[in-house]
């Protein structure tokens, strides 16, 4: 593009100003789409037929630049707007998350202290049976039954079945087998 008359691209600007504010209705983004034209122009100046319409090739490029950057904002709503609805899907709100973490607290909480020792080594430390039953100073069977009933209790829960008002910051009420209950 030399400085000749045919190919002036200074004596341009105006024109290629004036189209970029009716197409962009904003300022700023006239500003910037005329120099995204500019620069296109520029990288693609060997397609430029000499003798050639300039303004007619810069209004062109200043009119696909635009519709470029249209479709593309309108691809990424499009993509936004489809990850916001897979994200819904995906995973529920968090205030969800966290009513339902504090519903599930409340009913581990609601075990007897027993039953919640047990799983709280097995299912949350990963104890092995035998390592928690140790540690509890139980037999493993006594910790299998304990698992078993905590397991059980929280299934419950699951389920929508409340914990029994007994069980719920009460520790049960033992009986002693093979004596006397005096």
């Amino acid at each position: 593009m030399n400085d000749t008359k045919g190919t002036d691209v200074i004596s341009l600007l105006g024109p290629l100003r004036r189209y970029a504010r009716s197409l962009a209705r904003d300022e700023a983004q006239a500003e910037d789409l005329v120099q995204d034209t500019l620069v296109r122009a520029y990288e693609r100046r060997g397609s430029f037929r000499s003798g050639g319409n300039l303004r007619g090739w810069l209004l062109s490029i200043l009119h696909n630049t635009f519709i470029d950057g249209r479709r593309r904002r309108a691809a990424e709503l499009r993509r936004l707007d489809q990850a916001a609805r897979l994200a819904d899907a995906a995973a529920p709100p968090e205030q969800e998350s966290r009513v339902r973490l504090q519903q599930v607290q409340a009913a581990f909480m609601s075990l007897p202290d027993e039953q919640r020792a047990a799983l709280h080594l097995v299912a949350i430390e990963g104890l092995s049976y035998q390592e928690a039953a140790s540690a509890l100073e139980i037999p493993v069977g006594t910790l299998m039954s304990r698992l078993g009933r905590a397991r059980a209790a929280l299934r419950g829960f699951e389920a929508g079945a409340r914990l029994p008002q007994s069980s719920r910051n009460k520790r049960p009420s033992l009986r002693i087998v093979g004596g006397s209950d005096v």
